[in-house]
């Protein structure tokens, strides 16, 4: 029987340059058990290029089999084994690879560390040009146009600065998405190749990043976009709250919108604003 469980390393691969790589990165994969591999292609590619051998058991890990291979990881780990994740860049479980697997080590007290490294969210985030102060990161978006669309209805009052991940053939349809939902006018950046050697960060409003994706886009893709501006809140008194209405829809919103929107800035029933402002329009 074994008395100590293993330790489950995630270890962050380089974005681009191998010369990222953190020096751990080559010890942690000398030393492993087991390494775990989204592409054991590329792994034998980086490996090379480290100048390091692994001498543990390789195995692919990848989202096709993540839930079929975890027990078998999770019994390695239990087993007392040193059990490295590593994915094709950046952080593993981010976008990747890995959260099945650190969820399954946590439940059975087995130690979850990680190697720092590159990371595509925060490079991104960094040379955006826009408020890093609160931030959050929505991943890729999804690939059919209605459910895109809802998804970025959602954040269209997501005041944190937004980062997302994009392939770079439906870069031009979720900009455009992001500008109908957001507005021509609201601040991003394309980030491009990050840390390769054709990296690209191309700032400007949602309406003219649109016009330049129209052009093509190629490589790996972050698109940074700025927070929605601060809503004031809105007295719950009638006079208010049917004015606040009628300032949104001769911004643009519909009605529907608008009476949504002041009920959740004044912290009242949408009922109650509707009954407002439908009686004040049967009153005038």
């Amino acid at each position: 029987m074994v008395d100590e469980t293993g330790v489950l390393v995630l270890a962050a691969t380089p974005i681009g340059r191998v010369a990222d790589a953190p020096p751990r990165l080559a010890e942690e994969l000398a030393a492993a058990d087991v390494v775990a591999a989204e592409d054991t292609r590329r792994l034998k590619r980086l490996t090379s290029e480290l100048g390091v051998t692994v001498t543990g058991r390789v195995v692919s890990y990848f989202e096709g089999n993540e839930s079929a291979r975890t027990p078998a990881l999770l019994e390695a780990l239990l087993n007392g084994e040193r059990v490295l994740l590593v994915t094709d860049a950046g952080m593993p479980s981010v976008s990747d690879p890995g959260y099945r697997l650190v969820a399954a080590a946590v439940e059975h007290d087995v130690t979850v560390t990680a190697v720092p490294g590159p990371s595509a969210v925060l490079t991104a985030l960094a040379v955006s040009g826009l408020p890093v102060d609160r931030f959050c990161f929505e991943g890729f978006l999804p690939r059919k146009a209605g459910e895109r669309g809802r998804r970025l209805g959602g954040l269209a009052t997501e005041e944190r600065t937004m980062v997302f991940f994009e392939a770079p053939h439906r870069t031009e349809a979720a900009l455009a998405a992001m500008a109908e939902a957001f507005g021509t006018d609201r601040p991003a950046a394309v980030c491009r190749e990050l840390t390769k050697t054709h990296e690209e960060v191309r700032r400007g409003p949602l309406g003219d990043l649109v016009a330049w994706a129209a052009e093509g886009v190629r490589g790996e893709v972050t698109i940074v976009v700025q927070g929605a501006a601060p809503t004031a809140e809105v007295a719950n008194d009638p006079e208010s709250l049917t004015a606040a209405v009628a300032d949104l829809e001769a911004d643009g919103s519909t009605r529907k919108e608008a009476i949504a929107e002041v009920a959740r800035r004044a912290g009242v029933p949408k009922r109650e604003v509707y009954n407002l402002v439908h009686g004040a329009g049967e009153r005038s």
